[in-house]
């Protein structure tokens, strides 16, 4: 049974919605605190979405720099898979695993909506039974999800997914919180640390308004069995 342990830290909220994603998926789940480290033992690490340390400083700043991470940065060193999502995200930028950071979005306000999302690519760890170009419908909840990096085009091979239209086009209008090319989900190097600010796990069934989330997990769940 491949096993994924879910971060857990003060003011972190997405973990219920995470762990039962995962399980969907056909792993096992197993919430970790962010004091008690043992991650040596596990297939895959998640760091779910939530406020953590209530975002003082900026959001993602204290969580990233808690004795876990460096057991989180160990686990990517040696290859494999390290998921951020939305807060997740945030601490995988502040802590330097993956390239870029995030910012307040444009206009400064809170966006809770459903999005469109372009696959860039589907040749690691999490996007495996995507298609490169397919268009997904995903949620995001976030006020410091905008995207920056200071020379985009050093990054451009990393990102693995793109606010897009219905069909697949990249514009402006469909960028809901101004990140730099559009771009919502990048990749370390290695291509194994993943920090998206959409929320597949809350696109994983039907009655959630999509399934589109769920292939993310599958995905993640193959690869760690094979």
């Amino acid at each position: 049974m491949v096993r994924v342990a879910v971060l857990r830290f003060p003011g972190t909220n997405c973990d219920l919605e995470m762990a039962w994603a995962v399980e969907r998926a056909g792993a096992e789940a197993e919430f970790v605190w962010h004091e008690d480290g043992g991650l040596a033992e596990y297939d895959a690490v998640i760091i779910p979405g939530g406020f953590t340390y209530g975002d003082y400083v900026r959001a993602g700043a204290i969580a990233a720099r808690s004795p876990i991470m460096e057991e989180v940065r160990e686990f990517a060193e040696e290859g494999r898979p390290v998921l951020g999502v939305c807060n997740g995200m945030q601490i995988l930028a502040e802590a330097g695993l993956i390239p870029g950071t995030l910012t307040v979005n444009r206009g400064n306000r809170f966006i809770c909506d459903w999005v469109h999302l372009r696959v860039e690519r589907a040749d690691t760890p999490f996007t495996g039974r995507y298609r490169e170009g397919e268009v997904l419908r995903i949620p995001i909840a976030h006020a410091e999800g905008r995207y920056y990096a200071e020379d985009p085009d050093r990054v451009e091979d990393r990102v693995v997914f793109r606010f897009c239209g219905p069909n697949g086009e990249v514009d402006d209008r469909y960028n809901p919180n101004g990140s730099v090319r559009g771009i919502t989900g990048v990749v370390n190097r290695e291509g194994n640390v993943l920090g998206m600010m959409p929320h597949p796990e809350r696109a994983a069934h039907r009655l959630q308004g999509s399934e589109d989330g769920l292939r993310l997990f599958q995905s993640l769940v193959e690869w760690c069995r094979g």
